[in-house]
């Protein structure tokens, strides 16, 4: 009661204006939740107004300003946790109008359970203590501040001396310092306007502490201060304002919906949205609550005007005088629709045309639309109605002009046809939106021109049916021309422009064809039967006509079945005898090609039997086992008709792999030092050969040969692997003195014949001699000696024996020297060594078997690389695929050896 008292003072206070009538801006009052119908909210005095003009009156149907100027519910209200509001109207005689806000907040009387341990360690409920009373405050209050708003008070403070602190948002947090308390009296205070759409309401928390121990006599207490919206946000549109609507749309057609938003409390009336056009109210017409803009009137045309300008207000507080508002520009364009045919820009045409004409543009007609540019609505299609039976025109639309384009597409006889009368219309892609409208045609008037034409054949083209093989001189038949204008074939001569595979031959006065040269249906200038052949007639003005002949060919047993010439493969099958597929083909057509018969020739091996396997195909099958190789087998094969020949088929018969033979091993070419390190163990097998046959064949003529003492200097041991070491000559003066003192005059005798003197060459060590630049050679295999220089030549066989300068002297140029080098032991080792190589080369060349002729050494032109297939000798039956690594693991002695040999 002291709260309401307090208020109703507030308001008398502030209603009792000498001057004035109007009414305050707000009123806060305390009610109960729950308000009974009849319910007095407060009175309202006015001491210092004519009452008995001013007219109150409420937003609110719930409540009502009485007679005795009292706000009375006139049904129940439940009040909501944030309050209730409405609006008191006040309109004197004059018609000026005041509002009050009246807020209606209820008494909660907040009360608290407190939850005490006891010393027994059992909870229990112990009663209420705090009693503040509900806090609301007016968001965008007035100044002065601060203002109190009420006492926050604890149940304590009967027994406690206390004082009471706030904390958290408001206070001590953000927004700080909005609302503070009096440490002693509890009384709570507001410094500043607040804002409820950016706080709607604010949190704190309130505690109670005995003065004298700084205890809390009471538990904190959250404490909630609700802002009561006032209406101080205009509405604000949030959707686009931008409309389409088709022209010629009936009244009543919905535009569009117009949206807006307030910031102000929901379900108020300060965010009660009213809808309004200030322009545009002749065409267009807006619902208030919902927004939505529909038509008035069903005379849209966007061909006169396609867009429309609409001024659009939206008010809050329903469009009460005293609400916010806020108004926007809304576009509405007309979309088009096909209420307009295209129109010609003439009544009719009229063209001319020569005879003869052809895919020629003869006329452009163009056409008007008043319809939206490049839309299906303004494209024009054209077509013509009337006059166009036989084909002669074609009409299209130019996509740029969007005029009609005519064309003749095939050419006209004057003759014939002299005039054409034609009936173009023009119509849209789109069809017509208005069924009472309609397209729209035109004549078109188009007259033919006469040109002197040339010949025209009887036809454009002719056809004969002629057998292949034709004899030549067989008359095919006649093609001919008249003049269009006489009607007449005099003075026209005839022409091939096209024969490609000169067939026939045109007879140039009367057109006719006769066979040329052969036929031949299986030609490749016959496409399925036809062979076409351009003629050209010409008459005595040059004017040419064009025609075709068409050769239709039959066709006749001219060819045969035909085996296939390259090689069938057979897989041998190990167990299994195999067969292989043959099939023949034959040019002809039936029934001069298939079904074929295959049969065995009469003169076959009897290792192949035939099976038919179809019209075109036999098996050919083996009868026994036969070797890998390459086999001819002859078969006949005759034609439906009999007509067929041998013929022979290559079989290869071999083991197969992934349906191909096994691959050839591939022949290895080796180079000359890979030959060479091949060849050696050869060599020194062949020389011991040949010291086994020597021994053989020497063993009744071995003569004893007197060891003199003199061979030390010649045959010297030696471990040196590398080339031979230089031997001191002091070794073997003796030796040379010796035979120097025994030659004579004279020549040598027995093997040593025809010496000559063949030049200077650089020489090698062998067996300890030191080879000095003069050599001597070979002739015929027989030792040579210049007695007059004192030289020895020893090649036999291709130069085996090395040519040696004795002790680096000369002999002495007498009979003496010489007779002691032929009585000598050295003379007696070259004349047994001679002659054993004059027996063992005859022996070699007489061979009966060959084999140890063929292996000496031969002369043979060098060809720059070594050959593909590999060695030519007895020996090259042998493996040419072999590994020949172990040639390098054959050790020092080996390597030292092949140095030696390939050392020049």
């Amino acid at each position: 009661m002291r709260f309401t008292a307090i208020l109703s003072t507030c308001l008398l206070s502030v209603l009792l204006l000498a001057e004035s009538c109007f009414l305050p801006h707000s009123l806060q009052v305390s009610v109960p939740q729950n308000i009974p119908a009849g319910y007095v909210v407060s009175k309202v005095d006015f001491d210092n107004c004519d009452t008995k003009s001013l007219r109150l009156t409420s937003s609110d149907g719930d409540f009502a300003v009485g007679s005795e100027r009292t706000i009375v519910a006139l049904a129940p209200v439940t009040v909501a946790h944030g309050g209730h509001t409405f609006s008191i109207w006040a309109e004197d005689a004059s018609g000026q109008r005041s509002e009050m806000e009246v807020h209606l907040v209820h008494n909660t009387m907040q009360k608290r359970s407190v939850r005490l341990l006891p010393k027994d360690g059992f909870l229990r409920r112990s009663k209420r203590r705090w009693s503040p009373p509900p806090f609301n405050v007016i968001e965008n209050d007035v100044p002065p501040f601060p203002k109190e708003l009420d006492r926050v008070v604890s149940d304590s403070e009967a027994v406690h001396n206390v004082y009471y602190t706030i904390t958290g948002p408001g206070v001590d947090a953000h927004p700080v310092g909005l609302f503070s308390v009096d440490r002693n009296s509890g009384m709570l205070s507001v410094h500043r306007a607040i804002d409820r759409e950016e706080f709607p309401e604010i949190v704190f928390e309130a505690r109670v502490y005995d003065r004298h121990t700084n205890a809390q006599t009471d538990l904190p207490l959250p404490i909630t201060v609700e802002i009561i919206d006032a209406n101080d946000n205009k509405p604000t549109f949030t959707g686009p304002l931008q409309f389409t609507l088709l022209e010629q749309s009936k009244a009543g057609t919905v535009v569009g919906k117009v949206t807006a938003t307030d910031r102000d409390k929901e379900n108020t009336p300060h965010t009660k949205i009213r809808y309004s056009l200030l322009s545009g109210t002749d065409m267009f017409a807006i619902s208030p609550q919902e927004g939505v803009i529909t038509t008035k009137t069903s005379n849209l045309d966007r061909e006169v005007k396609d867009k429309y300008l609409v001024t659009v207000q939206i008010k809050d507080m329903d469009g009460q005088a005293n609400g916010l508002s806020n108004s926007a520009t809304a576009t509405i364009t007309l979309g088009d629709i096909n209420d307009n045919p295209p129109t010609f820009q003439k009544q009719s045409y009229n063209v001319d045309v020569e005879e003869n004409t052809k895919e020629s543009l003869i006329l452009r007609i163009p056409v008007e639309d008043r319809d939206l540019v490049n839309t299906p609505n303004w494209y024009s299609q054209f077509v013509i109605t009337k006059g166009n039976e036989n084909g002669h025109f074609r009409i299209e639309t130019d996509p740029k002009t969007n005029e009609g384009l005519l064309y003749v597409v095939k050419p006209f006889d004057y003759e014939k046809d002299k005039n054409l009368h034609l009936e173009i219309m023009a119509r849209n892609q789109a069809e017509l939106s208005d069924p009472k409208a309609s397209w729209v045609s035109i004549p078109v008037e188009v007259s033919v021109k006469d040109v002197d034409e040339g010949p025209e054949f009887t036809a454009p083209s002719i056809r004969f049916i002629v057998k292949e093989n034709t004899p030549n001189g067989t008359l095919i038949g006649s093609y001919t021309a008249v003049d269009p204008e006489t009607k007449d074939g005099k003075g026209i001569t005839y022409y091939k422009v096209s024969d490609p595979a000169s067939w026939v031959n045109v007879d140039r006065n009367s057109g006719e064809l006769r066979v040329a040269n052969t036929i031949d249906r299986e030609s490749q200038f016959v496409q399925d039967g036809i062979y076409n052949i351009i003629m050209n007639a010409v008459d005595a003005s040059s004017k040419t006509g064009t025609g075709t002949v068409i050769l239709q060919v039959e066709d006749a047993n001219d060819n045969i079945p035909q085996l296939p010439t390259s090689e069938l493969l057979l897989c041998e099958k190990e167990g299994e005898l195999s067969s292989v597929l043959v099939v023949a083909e034959d040019k002809d057509q039936s029934p001069f090609a298939g079904p074929f018969s295959f049969e065995m020739a009469e003169e076959h091996d009897g290792k192949w039997t035939l099976e038919r396997f179809n019209d075109t195909t036999a098996r050919l099958e083996q009868t026994a086992e036969l070797p890998t190789g390459i086999y001819k087998v002859p078969l006949v094969v005759k034609d439906l008709q009999g007509s067929g020949r041998e013929q022979e088929v290559t079989v290869r018969v071999c083991q197969c792999r992934n349906g191909a033979c096994f691959a050839k091993p591939s022949s290895i070419s080796l180079g000359p030092l890979a030959i060479l390190t091949m060849l050696l163990p050869l060599a020194l097998l062949l020389l011991l050969c040949l010291l086994l046959a020597f021994f053989c064949v020497t063993k009744n003529e071995m003569r004893q040969f007197d060891n003199t003492g003199d061979m030390g200097g010649i045959l010297l041991k030696s471990n040196t692997e590398a080339p031979g070491e230089e031997v001191d000559s002091n070794l073997i003066i003796g030796s040379m003195a010796g035979m120097e003192q025994e030659a004579g005059q004279g020549s040598v005798k027995g093997s040593l014949l025809n010496a000559e003197f063949m030049g200077n060459k650089s020489a090698s060590t062998i067996g300890g001699f030191n080879m000095q630049e003069n050599v001597l050679h070979q002739s015929s295999g027989v030792l040579q000696a210049d007695v007059q220089n004192g030289y020895y030549s020893g090649m036999y066989g291709g130069g085996q024996f090395g040519t040696m300068q004795l002790g680096g002297g000369q002999f002495a140029h007498s009979s003496a020297s010489f007779d002691h080098l032929q009585d000598s032991s050295v003379n007696q080792t070259w004349q047994t060594n001679g002659r054993y190589l004059q027996q063992k080369l005859a022996y070699l060349g007489a061979a009966e078997e060959g084999c140890y002729a063929d292996d000496i050494l031969h002369m043979y032109g060098f060809e720059g690389v070594g050959s593909v297939a590999g060695s030519v000798g007895c020996c090259s039956d042998q493996d040419n695929h072999d590994d020949l690594d172990f040639l390098n693991t054959l050790g020092p002695k080996f390597k030292a050896l092949a140095h030696v040999c390939t050392n020049k």
